[in-house]
């Protein structure tokens, strides 16, 4: 393909890119194909001649297409597909779909200052800019007096792993210097020092709360050491709180573990909960050598507002905050933003400067080189499609995106509690677009869930209390008793779970709109959320009588099964 070629198929493939998103509207949301669809469509092998454009360009809606879920779309354009309401949102936007095309064509590795200053600089610009209008510590800044700064991942994943990382390096380094005798004074030998250092490795434990993402349960097996989920509650909204923290820190210390690594949450999977970081905050000056990384991955973007602010309190204490730019900040996937105020212990851990990587702008020390906080070594110019997005909409362009979704999922808790009172309960309480419900068993189809249950264990009875759907209360999820007065109750929790479930497939099945379902503690529920730029209340309106209508259709049918129609 010459230069020529390529314009025209340039052109053409915007021209097919355009035409669909403008017909999304018209596309199945999830996609139906079988596993293994693919296959019998393409050729057992590559063509031994090369193909014309126009011919290649077919297969993308012939084959490529039906193979496709359609989420979160994002773009100034006055059709949309706001039906994925699953998961989080994955934006994409004019704007930062420019940013990759200009990063494919400039194809820099940038691993180091050398190979493109303008992809480092403009990175750690842009990530300032973001730390300030995100409201984060002055020491998150590059310029801070401590060090810190920001770095672009590809993922809250990738960023936890990495983090983890220099956790667990930064807290090796820190054990040796209090307990392994110096190279001049000791007695022991080197080799006695690594297995001193192997046998610490071997007690490290990584910990995040019971609503923490997965992904730092897979840092841990990554980094090779142990995690541990730390119980949360409804109580406290399911958030890990500073009480619960300190329970299984001196748990886990006094059982011989050595806790280095936590993460705490702004807005989790299930139910975005926010940890309590000021509780846990004054906690660490009791375990400073903790290492606490904050996971906003979605719900960061709500610190763009000042009524938000709040939730800043604490982060001055912790080690590393990290947001996706690519849920819910328009930007397309990948553009993962995770900010330190301390680099050295990242660096530190990740460094290796072979001979080949060695230039006397990267000796000098007055410049970044990103790949020293990253695991792979080459990096994209993802700055490009941040800059875009930023310049193209505007502070005020995101504050009114965010905030407009913000009410959106507060009208459509209001419908949950108000004309769905009686299909539908609110497991938690909803908050930054998300609702998170589950069906209520009527009493003509079984026996109505008990207003409290008595839990028993360990020579004391609590009781747990279900609060209904009131705006201001959620209902608290069962724990199974271990006697057989808890029978019923767990049998109830069984049938509602299973009904909640098949409503959430049937709506799924029918592929007019995409929801997730999730466990909270040992409740089945329904997540939704819609972070679309282009949704109104009339698309949620409609996810709302889908969700009415299969909800009533779905305890129908239960109905006549029970009175053997």
């Amino acid at each position: 393909m010459d230069a020529e070629e390529f314009r025209r198929a340039a052109h053409s493939a915007v021209d097919e890119i355009v035409d669909y998103f403008t017909t999304l509207d018209s596309r199945r949301v999830v996609s139906n194909v079988s596993p293994g669809y693919l296959r019998p469509l393409l050729p057992s092998a590559p063509p031994e001649e090369g193909e014309k454009w126009e011919d290649i360009q077919k297969d993308i809606e012939a084959k490529i297409m039906p193979g496709l879920t359609h989420w979160y779309l994002n773009f100034y354009l006055p059709e949309q597909s706001p039906d994925f309401m699953a998961f989080f949102p994955a934006n994409a936007t004019y704007p930062s779909i420019l940013g990759e095309m200009y990063s494919a064509a400039f194809t820099a590795p940038a691993f180091n200052w050398l190979c493109s200053p303008a992809c480092t600089e403009l990175e750690t610009i842009v990530l300032d800019w973001l730390c300030n209008l995100l409201h984060l510590p002055e020491s998150y800044l590059s310029t801070s007096a401590t060090g810190g700064g920001g770095v672009i991942q590809g993922s809250a994943s990738e960023a936890i792993v990495t983090v983890m990382i220099a956790a667990r390096e930064k807290f090796i380094k820190e054990y040796k210097g209090q307990v392994v005798p110096s190279r001049d004074s000791r007695t022991a030998s080197e080799e006695q020092e690594e297995d001193e250092v192997w046998r610490l490795r071997t007690r490290l434990i990584a910990l995040g709360s019971e609503m923490s993402h997965s992904s730092t349960e897979k840092a841990a097996k990554i980094a090779g050491v142990k995690y541990q989920s730390i119980s949360v509650n409804a109580a406290d909204e399911f958030a890990l709180t500073g009480r619960g923290l300190k329970e299984a820190l001196l748990d886990l210390t006094r059982s011989g573990w050595e806790p280095f690594y936590l993460t705490v949450t702004l807005g989790t999977t299930s139910t975005c909960a926010v940890d309590q970081f000021q509780e846990i905050a004054e906690l660490k000056k009791e375990y400073p050598s903790l290492w606490i990384h904050v996971d906003a991955a979605y719900a960061g973007a709500v610190l763009l507002l000042d009524e938000y602010q709040v939730l800043t309190e604490g982060l001055e204490a912790f080690d590393s905050f990290n947001f996706n730019m690519h849920k819910w900040l328009l930007t397309n996937f990948d553009a993962s933003c995770l900010f330190l105020p301390r680099r050295e212990p990242l660096i530190s851990a990740l460094s290796i400067t072979p001979s080949y990587l060695q230039n006397k702008y990267s000796t000098s020390g007055l410049v970044t080189d990103y790949r020293d906080w990253q695991i792979p070594l080459g990096r994209r110019f993802r700055a490009l499609k941040i800059w875009f997005v930023l310049r193209s909409y505007g502070v005020n362009g995101l504050k009114r995106h965010v905030t407009r979704h913000i009410e959106l999922g507060e009208r459509f808790a209001g419908w949950v509690q108000e004309e769905g009172k009686d299909l539908f309960e609110l497991v938690a309480k909803p908050q930054f677009a998300l609702t998170v419900l589950r069906v209520k068993i009527q009493d003509e189809v079984t026996t109505e869930l008990p207003g409290s249950v008595s839990v028993r264990g360990q020579g004391r009875t609590e009781t747990k209390i279900n609060e209904g759907v009131a705006s201001d209360e959620v209902h608290t999820v069962f724990v199974a008793k271990d006697d057989d007065e808890g029978t019923a109750e767990t049998d109830m929790l069984s049938q509602a779970n299973a009904v909640t479930k098949e409503v959430y497939e049937a709506i799924n099945a029918a592929g007019a709109i995409f929801l997730t379902g999730t466990m909270i503690k040992n409740v089945y529920a329904i997540r939704i959320v819609s972070a679309n730029e282009q949704t109104d209340e009339a698309h949620l309106r409609k996810a709302f009588e889908i969700l009415v209508k299969t909800t009533k259709d779905t305890l129908r049918t239960l109905k006549k099964q029970q009175n053997g129609i």
